[in-house]
């Protein structure tokens, strides 16, 4: 029988590096790591971790997977794919396994006093799924790798009253840059985003024909589609300014005002189909979308 490995969970970044045979980091809240076509130990291979910190990571290379979360992720073509605390990895159990690029590790504790600190969790991609990581050109990667030049240069500085605000602060710009090359790769893939929303746009409407109960929710619509919630509201906000909540309201208002304008059910029994609990809660919510209530709208046909 076997037996199934609890992961291992660190809650600092020396001791992780420690138990992976790294060097000790230079900063106890943040470390950068480059791999130059190393090996990754056989003795890791298959490990699950789960560790206390932020951590990116830059493939400009890559040969084999990496499970993060419930799927698997493809280097092969280089990008970066952003972890966040108390996140499960797990190591490639491919002999073939390599990496070429940068691992940033960063403590909570490192930025809690900035702003980014408390800006941190408006960066979605730290809760966006494996299949959703940042594939960058050639010329995004430039820009990438003298980002990390610059923080592996400020680690290596002798530490001074400024040194925790310089890499914060790079650290910061290495993250806006990553939201700039998100937006960017939202707008590039635009068609098969923009199949995305047909295929979020076929389900809901779908639902509200069937009748079935209560209202679709973004973490229900992002498992039908495959995507995590944050991708998907994150990728409509890019393309069409609303976040998946507002869309699923926007279908929801189309199918009322059909529903209104073609049937003679009451307000009642509109609201009941559509999902809602309470008649009064569908009311709030159209007047909210349209300026008038649910009756005043049908009165408007007549």
């Amino acid at each position: 029988m076997k037996v199934k490995l609890h992961p291992t969970v660190f809650k600092s970044i020396s001791a992780y590096m420690r138990d992976m045979g790294m060097p000790k980091p230079l900063h106890p809240l943040v470390a950068l790591v480059k791999y130059d076509s190393d090996k990754i130990s056989r003795a890791n291979a298959g490990r699950s971790f789960l560790v206390d910190f932020y951590k990116v990571s830059f493939k400009e290379d890559f040969s084999g997977q990496v499970k993060y979360g419930q799927g698997y992720y493809d280097f092969e073509e280089g990008g970066l794919a952003f972890l966040a605390p108390n996140q499960l990895i797990t190591m490639s159990t491919e002999e073939s396994c390599y990496e070429d690029g940068y691992n940033l590790y960063f403590h909570a504790d490192l930025i809690r006093n900035y702003q980014l600190g408390k800006n941190i969790h408006q960066y979605g991609f730290f809760a966006y799924g494996v299949n959703e990581a940042l594939l960058v050109s050639d010329k995004e990667k430039k820009v990438l790798v003298g980002l990390f030049e610059n923080i592996a240069s400020e680690l290596n500085n002798n530490t001074d009253s400024f040194s925790q605000d310089v890499l914060v602060s790079q650290i910061e710009l290495l993250l806006n840059y990553s939201n700039r090359f998100y937006n960017r790769q939202f707008l590039t893939r635009k068609a098969v985003h923009n199949d995305l929303i047909s295929q979020m746009d076929n389900y809901l409407e779908d639902h509200f024909v069937k009748q079935v109960g209560g209202i679709p929710t973004v973490p229900e619509v992002a498992k039908q589609l495959n995507v995590s919630p944050r991708y998907l509201s994150d990728m409509l906000k890019s393309l069409t300014g609303h976040s998946a909540q507002q869309h699923i309201h926007d279908k929801l208002i189309e199918t009322a005002k059909e529903v209104l304008s073609s049937t003679r059910l009451t307000i009642a029994e509109v609201a009941y189909q559509l999902g809602f609990e309470h008649p009064q809660s569908f009311n709030k919510l159209f007047k909210r979308y349209t300026n008038l209530s649910p009756n005043a709208f049908r009165k408007s046909f007549n």
